[in-house]
């Protein structure tokens, strides 16, 4: 491009490749704008996958017990840990206040007789678990549950029982035959979609 000055003389203009402030400024509002919109929907999904993570891994706990009780012909136990290898006495709070369940659990067969430990899950973080009975125990020679039904109601820790919460509750309920089955929402029947 030519453009004209005084005097007759012209001078070559150049168009600088780039971009301007301008430009640039809009483009890193977007970007923020973004950002600030998803961060919830990040979050919502961080806690659901730590709620669903631990559901599965007890619904594993529980299955593997039952069917270990039905092949080794013993009785075996799906309890709250101590934190670490041996059951969490009844009533007992484990370390940091946390209820029995979220400190983990161990599978482990008679464990009152030093029985071989078949599986340890560690302690859960953001995840809260309340459960009807201190532990479960299944017996040879079909695998059934001592005590009849169970149910273990996972959530994220210090939810309340709003409808966003309860979409992200999970229950899972044994029966009393011994077969555990996951369900989405809590355990009182909300919230499942």
């Amino acid at each position: 491009m030519q453009v004209k000055i005084e005097g007759g003389r012209s001078r070559r203009r150049e168009r600088r490749k780039g971009f301007s402030l301008v430009e640039l400024l809009v483009v890193i509002a977007l970007v923020a704008g973004s950002g600030l919109a998803a961060a919830p929907l990040f979050s919502e999904w961080q806690a659901r996958d730590r709620v669903d993570g631990a559901a599965r891994a007890l619904l594993a706990g529980l299955t593997l017990a039952r069917s270990e009780a039905i092949a080794r012909g013993a009785r075996v136990v799906v309890c709250p840990s101590d934190g670490g290898t041996r059951c969490l006495p009844k009533g007992q709070r484990c370390t940091q206040g946390h209820a029995a369940w979220s400190c983990g659990w161990i599978v482990a067969v008679e464990p009152e007789r030093a029985g071989p430990l078949l599986r340890a899950h560690r302690p859960l973080h953001g995840v809260s678990i309340a459960a009807t009975g201190v532990a479960a125990e299944f017996t040879p020679p079909a695998g059934q549950i001592i005590g009849g039904f169970r149910r273990f109601e996972f959530a994220t820790a210090g939810a309340g029982s709003t409808g966003a919460n309860l979409a992200l509750s999970r229950c899972i309920r044994v029966a009393a035959g011994g077969r555990a089955r996951l369900d989405r929402g809590g355990c009182d029947g909300r919230g499942r979609t």
